[in-house]
């Protein structure tokens, strides 16, 4: 194995994970990826398509037993050092209400929860320097016209158990499964700053950089696979022409996947830590972003659910 450092994708078999990895491989500076999918067999379709500098590993965020095996089994799978994670795996249930198999809603589960316990066990077997990244959503700023409803952040434990809380009284009225997106999207960013923080050893560079990322709208690809109707046909074939307009933040998989590879390989960015990027820009994110009480209940409380969550031995 030629290459010298690795970077670990979730949501790999996805078009923006898959476009990513592929980006820094093109990039040639020695990198060895590895992918993570739900499907077995679709990761192995997509480390077959990038060659032999890429491993294939499947994991189901939407368990965190699985996160913890994936995490332990992690130091055996004979890679390079573990140099990059980048937390891009994401789902939007955009009706009703999922739960993970832990008994948590859904879409906080595998957009925060799971990527928060990925990267605290991870962080041990991060070699310096090391970079994490949180894939976010400019969805998560009610003062950009996204489309998408404001984000309303209680608190965690009210968006990991929102039926013992009342949906309605948690969330407001409106399209619940689309404000439980934005909702992760803020707690993406939320975690980026507070970890961040809690990595910051005043040296420079920082030896663990952490950073938040806005890939823009990409019509067409699976996020928007549960849309109804009208929805459904805009996402796969109105707003992919719209890729070519300037000035509007949406973008193929491919060009957002360029921004997203340089948070991860720049060494102009070696020490920009705790900033948010939308594609190459780096800009303001959401007012409540900021909140540091709202960060210490997201952060204490995740940690909460995790002990709660964990199974005897």
């Amino acid at each position: 194995m030629n290459d010298h450092r690795t970077v670990l994708i979730t949501g790999g078999t996805g078009s923006l994970g898959y476009r990513t990895a592929e980006a820094i491989l093109d990039a040639g500076q020695g990198w060895h990826v590895v992918l993570t999918g739900r499907s077995p067999s679709a990761v192995e379709a997509i480390r077959r398509r990038l060659g032999d500098r890429a491993t294939g590993k499947p994991l189901n965020l939407g368990s965190l037993d699985d996160v913890r095996r994936f995490a332990d089994a992690f130091t055996t799978f004979g890679l390079p050092p573990l140099h990059a994670i980048i937390c891009n795996a994401g789902t939007q249930i955009v009706s009703g209400t999922m739960l993970t198999e832990d008994g948590i809603e859904q879409t906080f589960g595998v957009n925060h929860l799971a990527h928060f316990l990925l990267v605290q066990l991870l962080l041990p077997d991060l070699a310096v320097p090391g970079r994490i990244i949180f894939v976010s959503s400019d969805t998560h700023d009610p003062a950009k016209p996204t489309g998408m409803p404001a984000p309303v952040y209680i608190n965690a434990r009210a968006l990991a158990y929102p039926d013992s809380y009342g949906a309605a009284g948690t969330l407001g009225p409106g399209p619940i499964g689309r404000r439980r997106y934005t909702t992760s999207k803020l707690c993406n960013v939320l975690t980026t700053y507070e970890l961040a923080r809690r990595l910051d050893d005043k040296t420079s560079p920082p030896a663990v950089t952490v950073n938040a990322f806005d890939p823009g709208l990409m019509p067409g690809t699976g996020l928007g696979r549960d849309y109804p109707g009208i929805a459904s046909l805009a996402w796969r074939y109105l707003l992919p022409a719209l890729t070519i307009v300037p000035g509007l933040n949406i973008h193929t998989p491919r060009r957002s996947a360029a921004a997203l590879a340089r948070l991860a390989l720049d060494p102009e960015l070696a020490a920009t830590t705790g900033r948010y990027f939308s594609g190459r820009r780096e800009i303001r994110s959401s007012k409540d972003s900021y909140d540091p009480d709202i960060a210490k209940d997201l952060w204490n409380t995740s940690i909460e659910l995790l002990d709660e969550k964990r199974k005897p031995t």
